[in-house]
């Protein structure tokens, strides 16, 4: 398992750039950031019918203010704690301070390497 090889070399900052923006992607960037102890960065895009080429033709519909993908990028910290929401409710820049102390307490809790 590949997350199982970045947790033992010590990831403090694990990026999951994705497209999935379903309910269920939250708690599974939460899970990898119990998992290995590291805090999660989850990026998820906004796009619309208007930002894609003319010629492709949408399962969602063709209007082009029709959401493709509705983003819902998040930051979630070693011991699991949301730190950024989700949003979806449009293009948006989310950031979050992190303070690099929470990744020893949480080795303290479990450490899996």
């Amino acid at each position: 398992l590949l997350r199982a090889a970045m947790y033992a070399q010590g990831v403090e900052l694990y990026c999951a750039p994705t497209v999935d923006d379903r309910d269920a992607w939250l708690p599974t960037m939460r899970t990898i950031a119990l998992e290995g102890r590291c805090f999660v960065i989850s990026a998820c895009q906004y796009l619309t019918r208007s930002d894609g080429p003319a010629d492709y033709a949408p399962i969602q519909g063709d209007d082009p203010s029709t959401v493709l993908i509705r983003g819902g990028s998040c930051i979630i910290d070693p011991l699991g704690n949301v730190l950024v929401e989700p949003d979806f409710t449009g293009e948006t820049i989310q950031i979050a301070e992190i303070d690099r102390r929470i990744i020893a307490r949480g080795k303290y809790d479990l450490d899996v390497a």
